[in-house]
């Protein structure tokens, strides 16, 4: 791994996991996810950004199920514009609570397991909210490139309702 990316991938983790206390009530998942429905591809509608992730443009984050159990997970976006610097990081994600599938480690840097826990997902399996128990970062995503605005309401008065700032949301442009 070329020391940029190492670089990169422990500075992300510092900014994912520097806060001790929690904020906030216990954030609660979803009652239950099927794995193999949640697996694929997920665009970013939205966002409170990683450092790594400010002026992401087309972003997306693939899931795949590994043989053992853990997720393989590809996120991809273009740099501050659509014609930008293609940027990829690969975290690993393991299951951390196997009766709801939904509270997950995603794992940038050995051995730190950041929180990642899926606290909205429509019956369709269409849209979810992803949120951290710190509520400093949470991100919106959808099977399709883009939502209604209605939709779209909708999704952040749930984030809303989970304690968040939502004047800290950004929109992730997409075109494809």
């Amino acid at each position: 791994m070329r020391t940029a990316t190492k670089f990169a991938a422990l500075a992300c983790a510092v900014v994912l996991f520097g806060g001790c206390a929690a904020k906030g009530p216990e954030m609660k998942t979803v009652d239950y996810v099927d794995i193999d429905r949640f697996m694929g591809p997920w665009y970013v509608i939205a966002n409170i950004p990683t450092f790594l992730e400010k002026g992401a443009h087309n972003a997306v984050e693939t899931y795949t199920l590994n043989d053992d159990g853990t997720i393989a997970t590809n996120f991809k976006f273009r740099k501050d514009s659509f014609d930008g610097k293609i940027k990829e990081y690969n975290p690993k994600a393991f299951v951390m609570n196997k009766e709801t599938n939904a509270l997950w480690g995603m794992r940038f840097v050995w051995p730190i397991k950041a929180d990642y826990r899926i606290v909205h997902l429509d019956d369709e399996y269409q849209h979810t909210i992803i949120g951290r128990q710190d509520r400093d970062y949470v991100w919106i995503m959808a099977r399709t490139p883009t939502v209604s605005g209605a939709d779209y309401d909708k999704l952040l008065s749930v984030v809303e309702s989970l304690g968040y700032d939502t004047s800290k949301i950004e929109t992730v442009p997409q075109r494809w």
